[in-house]
């Protein structure tokens, strides 16, 4: 194997785990629709030795591939090399910290895709969903575990502050599941693989995103709670009245807990809170007005 003859050993704290059959890669891109010939930029996160790169550079026309291990690069410079591949770019920086307004095509024309690291999985997929106006789909690898909780629906255990995100900002499904034996090394368990679509005229939209996923947090936080708690307790201008009195206003029964609302329920409460505090500073302006 490449790593054996490299002297390397995969990295427990990067979360690699190789993906080692040959024909699964062309699964996913045949599953993901990115046939030969597509005219898409495409952003890989993590693409370890190559076994997902190289297969796309052959039908994309350029790929970004975003590695955080620089031992590995060498190693995927040789890969690439060797494949006589000239339309892939390595980036030896984390998917967190680089600065991707620059890999982002002209237009919406960027397809993200990867097998992500199970520790920071969910800090990746936030960090996308802030350039999703830019990409049309992402498709991405995920413990079994993880994807369901995106997929989830309302009233599902699994449902909750990712659920939410993810289908507020596009359209989910389920591409294909991944046996874990087909990793090196072997994880626990098993991957599955979502696709994200990212429309360019969003079915739903809040008056104030930031808000939106304020209220999507404060929610969640304390999912024991009943909504009336929850949100009382991660809003700062909110007390339990106030609360309560919002919700009522939304058409949500007080008591009822995070996991029970839809996605358009929590863009209403958003925008509810935002006319609200939109009033308040209003009103404090005209309280506020200098005599004359």
């Amino acid at each position: 194997m490449l790593l054996k003859a490299s002297d390397l050993k995969p990295k427990k704290d990067l979360g690699q785990n190789f993906l080692i059959d040959p024909s699964t890669p062309e699964m996913i891109l045949d599953r993901a629709g990115i046939a030969q010939g597509c005219n898409q930029n495409l952003i890989e996160i993590g693409p370890g030795l190559g076994a997902l790169t190289l297969p796309a550079a052959r039908r994309a026309a350029h790929v970004h591939a975003v590695e955080a291990d620089r031992d590995l690069i060498p190693l995927l410079e040789q890969e690439i090399l060797s494949a006589g591949l000239s339309n892939i770019t390595l980036h030896n920086r984390s998917i967190l910290r680089i600065d991707l307004e620059p890999l982002l095509a002209e237009g919406r024309n960027t397809l993200v895709i990867g097998n992500l690291p199970y520790n920071i999985s969910s800090q990746i997929l936030i960090r996308i969903l802030a350039f999703r106006h830019r990409i049309t789909r992402g498709i991405f690898m995920l413990q079994t575990e993880m994807a369901q909780r995106i997929v989830a629906p309302p009233g599902n255990r699994d449902y909750g502050r990712l659920s939410v995100a993810l289908q507020y900002c596009g359209h989910i499904r389920m591409l294909a599941s991944v046996k874990a034996h087909l990793f090196y090394p072997k994880p626990k368990v098993d991957s599955a693989i979502i696709e994200v679509v990212f429309p360019e005229k969003p079915e739903l939209q809040a008056k104030d995103e930031t808000l939106f996923f304020e209220v999507v947090r404060a929610a969640f936080g304390q999912r024991r709670k009943t909504l009336r708690n929850s949100l009382a307790s991660g809003l700062a201008d909110l007390g339990a009245q106030e609360a309560e009195a919002l919700l009522i206003r939304a058409g949500i029964t007080p008591s009822r807990r995070a996991e029970t609302l839809h996605v358009p329920e929590f863009v209403q409460l958003a925008d509810l809170l935002f006319d609200k505090r939109q009033e308040d500073e209003n009103r404090y302006k005209a309280e506020n007005l200098p005599s004359q």
